[in-house]
């Protein structure tokens, strides 16, 4: 009697075995669907498998740049403000004169340093035409309301750089000496706070995008184009997640007849800064296109069909 009991359960389980195995064969043959049913195989409603995962935001990250450049120097630095991992080119701790790029610091120093107070309007304004215009009488008003060098030492001291020499003669702004590696810490100690305080810092930022003025616009030391480079190598998919501040540096200096041309962008996740000297015949479109060109470069994932980049030619790049 025994034997019989357990030879029917065996029996009962294999049928049971059978019954729950032939939906999951069925599903291994039906392109990823489910067959669901309430007791058995036959009316169920076939379940759709999951959606495909979506690749993740467009983003700038190392990667290979090709650059055909005509000048004596060029370079570029990107700093991944999550981990504080700096990469670029080889000499990325190579300096170039920062010409109106250190703006940014000198109006982040002078408001950091009212606190809670509110500048006069007079001080309001110069503030952001230094920003906005480039406008080199603001930022040398301020620069000097700041104590001059000691604006400088300041920067060094704070943002933690390592590359930056100031002009020896009479600290002109214009003339400090800074690297692209230098150039990211400085963009990240304007995002974090540190440079311009708690109050002050998102003003900043959002001053520095609201730059204004194409290439075409640099006619003097008080309105002067700074809308370009950087932000012209990236795809609105980067553009659209959260604002792109920027501040380009850039002179035309008879000293060595060559264009002195920075640019910086910051950003919630990086910064990126690339500078350069070239001759004074490429003109200031030339700089401006290659500062696009890295930014493109780096910009991860690289486009394909959903992701559209800006196409920058660049002449002789």
């Amino acid at each position: 009697m025994r034997h019989r009991v357990i030879m029917v359960l065996a029996i009962v389980t294999v049928l049971l075995g059978g019954v729950m195995l032939v939906p999951a064969a069925y599903a291994r043959f039906s392109g990823g669907e489910v067959l669901a049913s309430i007791g058995g195989i036959g009316g169920g409603e076939k379940v759709p498998a999951p959606a495909p995962t979506p690749p993740p935001p467009p983003t700038l990250a190392n990667a290979p740049v090709s650059v055909n450049f005509d000048g004596k120097f060029f370079s570029w630095a990107l700093m991944d403000r999550k981990t504080g991992k700096i990469s670029g080119a080889k000499n990325m701790t190579s300096t170039n004169s920062t010409e109106s790029m250190i703006k940014a610091w000198i109006v982040s120093d002078y408001l950091r340093q009212l606190g809670d107070k509110e500048p006069s309007d007079a001080r309001k304004q110069q503030v952001i035409t230094a920003i906005r215009d480039s406008n080199d009488k603001s930022a040398e008003a301020l620069y000097n309301a700041g104590g001059r060098k000691p604006v400088l030492d300041r920067l060094i001291k704070m943002c933690k750089l390592t590359d930056t020499k100031i002009e020896p003669t009479n600290a002109k702004w214009a003339y400090t000496q800074m690297s692209p590696r230098d150039a990211v810490r400085m963009g990240d100690c304007i995002g974090d706070g540190t440079a311009a305080g708690p109050k002050w810092t998102k003003f900043v930022l959002s001053e520095m995008t609201k730059v204004r003025g194409g290439v075409e616009d640099q006619k003097s030391t008080t309105v002067q184009g700074g809308r370009w480079g950087i932000i012209d190598g990236l795809p609105d998919e980067i553009k659209d997640k959260n604002p792109v501040s920027i501040k380009n540096g850039f002179t035309m200096l008879w000293a060595d007849v060559q264009w002195h041309v920075n640019c910086l962008a910051v950003t919630d996740d990086w910064t990126l800064a690339v500078m350069m000297r070239y001759p004074q015949k490429d003109g200031l479109e030339y700089g401006a296109k290659v500062c696009a060109s890295v930014a493109t470069q780096l910009v991860t994932p690289q486009p394909g069909a959903a992701l559209k980049v800006p196409q920058q030619p660049v002449g002789k790049l």
